[in-house]
């Protein structure tokens, strides 16, 4: 499934910053590039806050109820994000911001992930979740065709599979 690219590409994000948890400011900005957002080096101060961020993000994906869910994800919104805006910046064709051009870079990964939630949570609020496998809360978001994905990876969804299997046949 395609979703718009800045939901998809925010969501991306939010995906990868949940799964590295708290780390030090290099690791979370390699991790927010290498899902696809342009940001400056954050500081260590600015990494704290965003491990802070990333557990209010997990609760988005662990959330069983689309209700929660929304109701989280305006609160992330309200507590990130300011007027959204068309910006062209870098040479690039417009696009929308949900973040002040000037605004520090834990400001601008915040309102990214949050605006990036909120796309995808009025596209297919059902794409989005937490591993199904016990022991593993890797969080996902859901791009297949069928929008079926249980599991974070074929990994963990052949564990599951196997010891389902061989259950059965005691």
């Amino acid at each position: 499934m395609h979703f718009n690219p800045y939901g998809g590409l925010a969501a991306q994000v939010a995906v990868g910053l949940v799964n590295l948890g708290t780390a030090p400011a290099a690791a979370v900005t390699a991790r927010a590039r290498a899902a696809g957002m342009l940001i400056d080096d954050l500081s260590e101060r600015d990494a704290t806050g965003v491990a802070d961020w990333t557990r209010r993000l997990r609760a988005v994906f662990a959330a069983s109820d689309v209700d929660i869910r929304v109701d989280l994800v305006n609160e992330l919104l309200a507590d990130s994000a300011c007027q959204p805006h068309i910006s062209r910046h870098d040479g690039k064709a417009p696009h929308l911001h949900y973040a002040e051009e000037r605004a520090d870079t834990a400001a601008r990964l915040r309102a990214y992930t949050a605006g990036g939630l909120a796309h995808l949570l009025c596209e297919d609020p059902a794409r989005m979740g937490v591993c199904g496998r016990d022991g593993c809360d890797v969080v996902y978001v859901d791009t297949s065709r069928n929008g079926r994905r249980r599991f974070c990876s074929t990994r963990c969804a052949t564990r599951v599979h196997v010891a389902d299997h061989r259950a059965r046949l005691k």
